[in-house]
């Protein structure tokens, strides 16, 4: 979200913190910079690893088939261009894009490591402006980046311009618990538990704090299913997983 400060420039979130907005993705850049070595570990800790159930759910609301052509927004980590890729097949295409190089190299060689390298490209590039033709995939994913993009709407927009008519957008990405009592047992986990385990395993406690802080201030279901309308797209639904802790979002161009 950005709001005007008192002097008429525009800010954003950076966790709870206002910053310039045009600064927003250096900070976030250093954030990602900072985890990407132990990112699938601290993923795995902090879920207990059902953040992979989530993924795996993402991945089956994708539907991509032999032959399609995938566009992986913020897919550094290359947990789903893994899949999309053995889906897509030697026929198809997948390009995982992230505006960050050491999460972009730490997703290359991943990839490799699992013999994945005829049908995938990467491109370092901004979510807010897509350096793809417009209708050139059948399926777009971003996977718990959205929250740290400063410009949500500008995104969604470049998302949809690069997709398909027909083409399919899918987000996942943390929201808000709808269970009752839910929200306050993950609040404490949150705010004492995940910084702990940011400090003792990966030796960066303030990295894992603005993620927490993110999540609290990305749009909750309802209103990410209206930015994506906002954006052009249609039939916008959304699944919430693990009592709304996570939400799936998706969406189509026609």
């Amino acid at each position: 979200m950005t709001t005007p400060d008192n002097n008429h420039r525009k800010t954003a979130d950076f966790g709870f913190r206002q910053v310039p907005e045009d600064a927003k993705a250096g900070l976030v850049g250093e954030v990602f910079t900072s985890v990407a070595d132990n990112y699938d570990l601290m993923n795995d800790v902090m879920s207990f690893g059902i953040h992979r159930l989530w993924k795996r759910f993402a991945v089956s609301q994708a539907g991509v088939r032999a032959g399609q052509r995938v566009l992986d927004v913020a897919g550094g980590s290359g947990d789903l261009g893994v899949h999309f890729a053995r889906q897509a097949g030697p026929r198809g295409l997948v390009v995982s894009a992230d505006i960050n190089a050491a999460m972009l190299a730490h997703g290359r060689d991943r990839l490799i490591d699992e013999g994945i390298v005829a049908n995938v490209e990467f491109a370092q590039a901004d979510a807010e402006r897509l350096p793809f033709a417009d209708n050139y995939f059948d399926c777009v994913s971003i996977a718990f980046g959205l929250r740290n993009v400063t410009r949500k709407d500008r995104a969604l927009a470049s998302m949809q311009r690069v997709l398909k008519p027909g083409g399919r957008l899918i987000v996942l990405e943390f929201s808000h618990p709808v269970l009752p009592g839910l929200g306050r047992l993950y609040d404490a986990y949150s705010f004492n538990v995940v910084p702990l385990m940011g400090r003792l395993i990966a030796h960066d406690e303030a990295s894992y704090r603005y993620l927490v802080e993110s999540i609290r201030k990305h749009p909750d279901q309802e209103q990410l299913k209206a930015l994506m309308e906002q954006a052009g797209f249609e039939r916008v639904h959304y699944f919430n997983l693990s009592g709304g802790i996570v939400a799936l979002h998706k969406g189509y161009k026609f």
